[in-house]
């Protein structure tokens, strides 16, 4: 039975699209048979790897409300591993439907439950806030991987999502783990960093990931080409990066 992870942070640019997006084709480069789950609005992950949002017959919006079948909006991409269940801005009104629905919190955990043989790692990007989607991300996961950007304000928002997965654990889903906590846009010649990293380790320990992503031009630009980096440039640090983060998660579950 294959492990959900989601990557999760309410807070917005912290590098958790990048991270889902990466670590799920390292995973696939790795041989891994993965499916990443692009839940926020905006389609980041879907355009990651190149795919278009606005030529898609079914999103995960269709699979959350309108029952179709997970096995029917899911689509192969050109990468090694790597299947998708896309996400469009019709996503954004899913929230409310959720809301009004029975047990709106678990449509995706039913989705997902179908899927749970056919691939070893189903990786969820999730929207930057703690609604609706999120929590039908976590009830529905093994584990939660929080990227978070080397920041003294993102320890601040790092309590808060805490409490928020311990709540998700004890109302809907006991088996929900912190898996790690996955350090972006680290700077190592910098104070800052290396006293962020200092508190992590202080309050967290072995919950942060060994392995931390710096800044890299590869990586930033990868998107725009529809591809992950190690397909845009596997020489790149970024590449090497997310290939040591995706060997982690492998230990780590």
């Amino acid at each position: 039975m294959g492990k959900i992870i989601a990557f999760a942070n309410q807070k917005g640019g912290v590098g958790k699209t990048t991270s889902a997006v990466n670590t799920a084709a390292a995973l696939g480069i790795l041989g891994y048979r993965t499916l990443l789950v692009d839940l926020d609005p905006q389609g980041s992950a879907t355009a990651s790897v190149g795919v278009s949002k606005k030529s898609l017959r079914f999103s995960v919006s269709d699979l959350l409300i309108r029952g179709c079948r997970a096995e029917d909006a899911i689509l192969h991409t050109e990468f090694a591993g790597l299947d998708l269940l896309p996400a469009n801005i019709s996503l954004a009104g899913t929230e409310f439907d959720l809301l009004e629905g029975e047990d709106g919190e678990a449509h995706l955990r039913k989705a997902l439950s179908t899927l749970r043989d056919d691939y070893d790692y189903i990786i969820m990007d999730c929207p930057p806030s703690l609604g609706m989607l999120t929590i039908n991300a976590m009830t529905a996961s093994d584990g939660v991987v929080i990227p978070m950007q080397c920041e003294y304000f993102a320890l601040e928002g790092l309590s808060q999502l805490m409490m928020t997965v311990g709540r998700i654990k004890k109302r809907y889903n006991p088996r929900l783990a912190v898996t790690g906590i996955l350090v972006t846009m680290y700077n190592g010649r910098l104070t800052l960093s290396t006293q962020v990293m200092a508190e992590l380790q202080k309050h967290y320990a072995d919950r942060v990931f060994t392995t931390t992503v710096s800044r890299n031009v590869r990586l930033s630009e990868a998107p725009s080409f529809g591809k992950p980096v190690h397909y845009h440039d596997k020489h790149a640090k970024g590449a090497r990066e997310y290939m040591a983060v995706a060997k982690e998660l492998l230990e780590r579950t």
